[in-house]
């Protein structure tokens, strides 16, 4: 049988610095006022995708994973191995460090670590996130966090819509407020949290920070994410590679009439960020619009995109 694109619906996870964004951008039926994550294409045991149509209708991500390898490749593992995210950092996220697969692997029950990657969907006048600190040593990482010299310590930088940040584990992280971001990242929920601007939850207590972790996994002195970013222009098309990285690559797919594409990896994640267009595939046909996001799968035959819209692409 022809492979056709998996089209998935997300899950939603509200957060004490997340808001409405997901909803007004992309219409999404958001759980609340704080709704701050889309776990758009996930099968991650938190939170797991469901197929919306077709023959794999009302599955999950996780089970057709466990049931359907040949829709992968038949590539090896216990897990599907990607993650992607939508985020609405309405407030500021907390300061935060991800660990490696080694460190996780030992010390979060065989969890995956998180090397993870930021496309900037949308971020208001002067927004910033936070990227890598100063610390020459760990005794001086040490010290600057005792000291609560949080001005000193992180880094900061200016973002603008379009901007990409590839963000390896070990690499201290936050978005600022206003930031809308699509994440590409190993399928993992373990972050350890540095600092959270003494802020308490709806019970009144202050979230937990994590700084022995914290210490153990951040890389001193910082060294920013290594990308090779490309462009490539074509009849319909103008692919923009971010990155082509040890866990994933990540492009985006601007269309503008049609495109004539392959899918050559074991499986893509595809999100649709901006427009309409329409997939066709030998024959069959698939409305794309904003905010849908879908999977093809291997074995997927050459196919067309035809409009005006905005892809983010990944692939291991």
């Amino acid at each position: 049988m022809t492979q056709s694109p998996i089209f998935l619906r997300p899950i939603y996870k509200e957060k004490i610095w997340g808001g409405t964004a997901l909803h007004d951008t992309f219409g999404y039926d958001i759980p609340s006022e704080k709704t701050g994550e889309c776990w758009a294409i996930s099968a991650h045991p938190k939170g797991t995708s469901t197929v919306i149509s077709g023959e794999y209708k009302g599955k999950t991500l996780a089970e057709l994973w466990e049931h359907h390898r040949e829709l992968f490749g038949g590539i090896e593992g216990d897990r599907f191995p990607l993650l992607t995210k939508m985020i609405d950092a309405n407030k500021a996220t907390s300061i935060q460090v991800n660990p490696d697969d080694y460190y996780a692997g030992e010390k979060e029950n065989g969890e995956l670590g998180k090397t993870q990657c930021w496309y900037i969907i949308d971020c208001k006048d002067n927004a910033e996130i936070v990227y890598g600190h100063t610390a020459r040593t760990k005794t001086e990482l040490v010290t600057m966090i005792n000291s609560g010299d949080w001005d000193g310590l992180l880094r900061k930088m200016k973002i603008r819509p379009g901007d990409f940040y590839y963000v390896p584990s070990g690499t201290i992280h936050a978005l600022g407020e206003g930031t809308l971001v699509l994440e590409t990242e190993q399928s993992s929920d373990i972050s350890y949290r540095v600092y959270d601007y003494d802020r308490s939850d709806q019970k009144g207590n202050t979230r937990e920070l994590h700084l022995g972790q914290v210490i153990n996994v951040t890389t001193v002195p910082h060294v920013d994410g290594f990308i090779d970013e490309s462009t490539e222009s074509r009849k319909g098309i103008t692919i923009k590679t971010f990155v082509q990285a040890e866990y994933f690559s990540v492009y985006r797919w601007e269309i503008n009439g049609t495109a004539e594409l392959s899918q050559d990896a074991p499986f893509m994640l595809c999100s649709v960020i901006e427009g309409n267009g329409i997939l066709a595939c030998e024959g069959r046909s698939s409305e794309l619009k904003k905010g849908d996001h879908f999977l093809l799968p291997d074995d997927m035959p050459d196919f067309t995109i035809e409009g005006a819209c905005t892809l983010i692409v990944s692939h291991i």
